[in-house]
């Protein structure tokens, strides 16, 4: 057996226990490197370097999330959300909208006043500027799905509090699963800092993709923030390029 079909047996046993539910599979890249040391190895275009061997994890997934549902099962099951105090204010549900086989998913922050009345995500002027740079990028807004953090507008559009986001968690990350995008853009600070469980600034995510089971995440501006900065359009331009590579 030589390196390049021990690596095929690898990913094919990794996936197979995937498919089983677990949610890691560890390898150490010492035992593993032993390993390929005792093979018979003849050099061939497949092989792989042995320094870019590493330890393979899959993502981390709590048995609730790996079932899988559709949009309109969701949104049944979000309701008429009373979950939190943001809906005593609201005037539509957020909820997201779509191709629900997206390649791309965009994650917003909070409904705004536009959006609270239209019921749609990125209504307002921000969606404007938005929709111009899924356009420049050779591409249809009708065809991403859209979302975002919370699914109600909070009063006088102020960022969600941590209470109002662990109420819709659950539901975006049902969406996520529902749609499986080969990449997600999040938009801003909050969508960013709730999706990779940290609180850097979005200054310090931006440029770089992360991972979100499985899936690489781009944080980058949120058109607001653009409308206000313009001077960031550049470096939001430079990520929507990386994004676009991971799907061309």
């Amino acid at each position: 057996m030589n390196r390049s079909h021990l690596i095929k047996e690898l990913r094919t046993a990794i996936s197979f226990y995937q498919e089983l539910g677990f949610s890691y599979f560890p390898v150490k890249k010492s035992a593993l490197e032993d390993r390929l040391r005792t093979l018979s190895v003849t050099p061939d275009k497949n092989t792989v370097p042995s320094n870019i061997i590493s330890t393979a994890v899959l993502p981390v997934i709590s048995p609730a999330e790996s079932e899988t549902f559709t949009l309109e099962e969701i949104r049944q099951e979000l309701g008429e959300c009373t979950r939190c105090k943001l809906s005593e204010g609201r005037r539509n549900i957020v909820f997201g909208e779509g191709n629900p086989g997206a390649q791309i998913m965009f994650i917003g922050e909070r409904p705004r006043r536009e959006e609270d009345i239209q019921g749609k995500p990125f209504a307002g002027e921000a969606g404007k500027l938005l929709t111009n740079m899924i356009v420049k990028l050779g591409l249809k807004r009708e065809d991403m799905y859209i979302a975002d953090i919370v699914k109600c507008r909070p009063p006088y559009s102020r960022q969600p509090e941590k209470e109002e986001i662990n109420s819709c968690i659950p539901f975006l990350k049902k969406q996520i699963q529902a749609v499986r995008p080969r990449v997600i853009v999040c938009l801003g600070s909050i969508a960013a800092q709730t999706l990779l469980l940290n609180d850097l600034p979005i200054e310090k995510l931006r440029g770089r993709f992360f991972d979100f089971n499985g899936i690489p995440v781009m944080p980058t501006y949120h058109p607001v923030d653009l409308i206000k900065n313009p001077k960031d359009k550049w470096r939001t331009w430079d990520d929507m390029q990386k994004v676009l590579g991971r799907i061309t």
